[in-house]
């Protein structure tokens, strides 16, 4: 078979199954409820990942910064792997495994929305950072994929994409986040 074929049937398939997965679909939408409300309530969005998810994390916070569907004003949301001096200098002096939780003390209020990236849900710097908003009475987020890891657990709201292969989990983290960023602007701003 082609291989281009077979990718494409495979990243379908793991559609298909969040199609059919009435759970995974209604988080999604309290997902999106509860960044709106705590937006709403002057509260901000922080996302956190490691490599393609620190990237995604870049994507998704720049979707409700900057703007997603239309002109309007700029939400509360920002990455927190995006200051390279910070990240250095935390896993110079601490350890990786700090940076995120560090940044959520120093800046996380009660109320705040923390979303966690992370293919295998065994990402330690994101779990600490779960560890730390949860001592700050800030929303957890996880997306994982299918284990959902030690993630799972610790977070508010889990949303397992249902595969187990990094490729597959990551583009589906990005229509995930989209669909999220998408329902928080349409019930915050009119076009």
């Amino acid at each position: 078979m082609d291989r281009v074929i077979e990718v494409l049937r495979e990243s379908i398939l793991v559609k298909e199954k969040i199609l059919a997965d009435e759970e995974l679909i209604r988080t999604v939408r309290e997902v999106a409820d509860t960044c709106a409300e705590a937006l709403c309530s002057g509260h901000k969005i922080m996302f956190c990942g490691n490599g393609g998810s620190a990237a995604d994390a870049q994507h998704l916070a720049a979707e409700l910064s900057g703007r997603f569907y239309f002109d309007r004003l700029p939400l509360a949301a920002e990455a927190l792997n995006v200051n390279t001096s910070y990240l250095t200098a935390v896993s110079n002096d601490y350890s990786f495994e700090e940076v995120y939780a560090r940044l959520v003390q120093g800046s996380g209020n009660e109320g705040d929305v923390l979303v966690g990236l992370s293919t295998s849900g065994e990402s330690e710097n994101v779990i600490r950072a779960f560890q730390t908003a949860h001592k700050r009475k800030i929303i957890t987020v996880g997306i994982t994929g299918e284990s959902g890891g030690r993630l799972a657990p610790i977070s508010d709201f889990i949303i397992r994409v249902p595969s187990a292969d990094t490729p597959r989990i990551q583009e589906t983290h990005i229509l995930i986040g989209h669909i999220i960023c998408e329902l928080i602007e349409s019930r915050l701003f009119t076009r």
